[in-house]
């Protein structure tokens, strides 16, 4: 793509059609410049088909404001609307309205709150609120939800791998599988939902991290091809990298000659001072193969080298090995939990297209929009109860029992302060039975999870870095039951109204109803 192309695709005009003929009526009827408030937020979690998320975790909000704090209408963009005709072929963009964009067609009016990078979320909260004039918050919508439903889509894959793998090391190595250049958010999204390292080596640079890698079955296959054997390939490789050397030993035979030459390798290298880093699998059936290269491995002496295990691996997939090797080790008179410690994960295809669950049911809705001083709620109402949004002006907090674990997401109007409460009641967003109270003193905290990050086009949020943002994401997933973090049917996480928003929602419900 020509670069004057990409930056009109990928500018302001990063939207759909009817995000800019919506912002045209509203600029009709003199509504543009109302302040308007917007929801993003999911409405179920991922479901892969044969297992399920219990929880996700917000990503991409930094790469967001980047967009936002470069978008705006340029001339270019003014006159490809100013080109489009309607059927009866009027200019369907009007110059009054291309006026407007002109002068006003960027983010400098918009305030956004949000959900921190890193942190678990749940359907039906907020992960940020957009506040601005009605136009250029409605233009906004598309952008936004592209970039925070899928690298929040691949953070929570990264996250349940990593739960899988339990806490070794996982490596990143989707590039070559990804959508287009957008396999660099996926990539950024993996790291902060999980993967420690990743074979990208621009985004590794951007984020200040040393990229990680082998090599493929061609460097085998080259020597071979030249008449030269695996053997002599592993020795070239060592030559170069000697003490980074990790070896791809499934070309010709794993068991019978990779392991064997990359022992022998290692042995020279041991004798030369060096010590070897370990061995790739990336075919068969890779829990025995395993455990065959550790026994191997452990009886030449090289206790401490790493296995790489790859091949569309994702948290099912590893589940399913550690389960494997856990019945099968003993008999092979290898010990389980040696074997596993030493295994690391490289995951590619199945993390960054989010293999089983494409898309993050990611929504931005209208919820309120002011007339004079008062704010007027506004509501969408659908046939499946579970469609109907919560309106007004909200916060969310976070809600910890005695143990310290989380035990509700509580979405409240602005006003309301649930901390400073006796009791707090707990209502179901869509089921009119169901509800719970939950004395004060028998929560440890209560805690915002919605943050001012712009006001009025300006950042007044510190945005965190890469450590910040897993840490963050590592202490929000310890403090969830062991039954929502669960791979395979995890338990439900409750995600409550608060009586006030919930009597609101019902007074608002009642009035449309009878209205119409």
């Amino acid at each position: 793509m020509r670069a004057d192309h990409q930056r009109t695709a990928e500018g302001i005009l990063f939207t759909d059609q009817y995000q800019l003929t919506m912002a045209q009526l509203y600029f009709r009827v003199g509504l543009h410049e109302r302040q308007a408030q917007f929801d993003h937020f999911f409405r179920s979690y991922p479901d892969y088909g044969l297992h399920q998320a219990g929880y996700c975790i917000s990503a991409g909000l930094e790469w967001l404001l980047d967009w936002m704090r470069e978008a705006r209408f340029r001339e270019e963009d003014l006159a490809y609307l100013r080109a489009q005709r309607t059927r009866e072929g009027r200019q369907r963009f009007g110059d009054d309205f291309l006026a407007y964009l002109r002068t006003h067609g960027s983010f400098e009016a918009i305030s956004l709150r949000a959900i921190p990078e890193g942190r678990v979320v749940h359907p039906g909260v907020p992960l940020s609120i957009v506040r601005g004039p009605l136009a250029m918050a409605q233009i906004l919508e598309t952008a936004l939800l592209n970039q925070l439903n899928y690298q929040t889509l691949i953070a929570t894959k990264a996250a349940r791998i990593r739960e899988a793998s339990r806490a070794a090391l996982v490596l990143e190595f989707g590039l070559r599988r990804g959508q287009e250049r957008g396999a660099n958010a996926g990539t950024r999204a993996a790291l902060i939902g999980g993967a420690d390292f990743t074979s990208n080596v621009g985004l590794s640079s951007t984020l200040g991290l040393p990229p990680r890698g082998t090599h493929a079955h061609a460097l085998v296959q080259v020597f071979l091809a030249l008449g030269h054997t695996e053997l002599d390939a592993f020795r070239a490789y060592a030559e170069l990298y000697p003490d980074d050397c990790l070896l791809l030993v499934d070309t010709v035979d794993t068991l019978e000659s990779g392991v064997p030459n990359a022992i022998r390798v290692f042995e020279e290298l041991r004798a030369r001072g060096h010590r070897p880093v370990g061995i790739r699998l990336d075919s068969g059936d890779l829990a025995y193969l395993a455990i065959q290269s550790s026994l191997m491995l452990d009886q030449a002496g090289f206790p401490d080298a790493t296995i790489v295990l790859s091949n569309d691996l994702d948290e099912l997939v590893i589940w399913q090995i550690q389960t494997q090797i856990a019945a099968e080790a003993p008999r092979y008179g290898a010990d389980a939990d040696t074997v596993i410690r030493r295994l690391v994960y490289g995951v590619g295809t199945r993390l960054v297209t989010s293999h089983g669950e494409g898309a993050l049911g990611g929504v931005y809705k209208l919820v309120a929009i002011q007339e004079g001083p008062e704010w007027r709620p506004a509501i969408k109402i659908a046939d499946s109860p579970a469609k109907l949004t919560n309106p007004g002006l909200k916060q969310a907090w976070r809600l910890y029992d005695t143990r310290g674990n989380a035990t509700a997401d509580l979405v409240a109007l602005e006003h309301e302060r649930p901390a400073e409460a006796e009791r707090i009641t707990l209502r179901h967003p869509s089921d009119h039975a169901r509800q719970r109270t939950l004395e004060r003193s028998a929560l440890t905290g209560i805690e915002p999870l919605l943050v001012e990050v712009l006001r009025e086009g300006h950042l007044v949020y510190e945005l965190p870095d890469l450590e910040q943002m897993r840490a963050q994401r590592q202490a929000d997933v310890d403090r969830l039951d062991a039954g929502v973090r669960r791979i395979v049917n995890p338990h439900i996480y409750h995600v409550s109204l608060s009586a006030e928003l919930w009597a609101m929602k019902q007074e608002l419900l009642a009035r449309i109803q009878a209205e119409s």
